[in-house]
């Protein structure tokens, strides 16, 4: 990270099990800067990726970094359930998520992360990347209150009042719904 000039920024949480979303995520640079940053603190987050990518030999390197393929095909068992199983059958548990659930312009972002915290009793960190400063951040704790609308809305606004810079300006807004 120094190489290139980035930087960690914040403590790294004590919790035991946790949910980071990553924001924004426009790029797929961003999953690089992201592993970079939680090695240099030790952290070893899952980082679920759609099975499809683990293909020969993208998936050694997938594997190696800690990335688990994930089933998104009808008739598996839904994403956030898959999620729950991991956290309820380890002791330690870390997971990555990107809201926006794509590296395209999304005005929605996909609520599985809050579902999975929610459902796990476990909290959610603010995490970001931000082009502008080279700076990556697990974030700030959020527990889950369970008025998904309210929630939202005080996260929307945490994003919104930190301005974390993307790779791509043109694929993020800080109004999603």
């Amino acid at each position: 990270m120094q190489l290139f000039g980035w930087r960690f920024k914040g403590d790294v949480p004590t919790d035991k099990k946790y949910v980071v979303i990553s924001v924004p995520h426009t790029s797929k640079i961003d999953f690089v800067w992201g592993e970079f940053a939680f090695s240099s603190k030790g952290v070893k987050p899952i980082i679920f990726i759609k099975k499809e990518a683990f293909k020969f030999p993208l998936g050694i390197l997938l594997r190696r970094l800690g990335a688990k393929p994930v089933n998104r095909d009808r008739g598996a068992i839904g994403l956030v359930d898959q999620r729950i199983h991991y956290f309820n059958t380890n002791d330690e548990f870390i997971v990555c998520i990107t809201p926006e659930g794509t590296r395209e312009f999304r005005k929605k972002w996909k609520r599985g992360f809050y579902f999975i915290a929610q459902k796990a009793k476990i909290p959610i960190y603010l995490g970001y990347v931000d082009y502008n400063k080279k700076v990556c951040s697990i974030g700030e704790r959020f527990d889950p209150t369970g008025d998904i609308n309210a929630d939202m809305e005080s996260i929307r606004n945490h994003y919104k009042n930190l301005k974390p810079k993307p790779k791509h300006a043109e694929k993020f807004t800080f109004d999603f719904s």
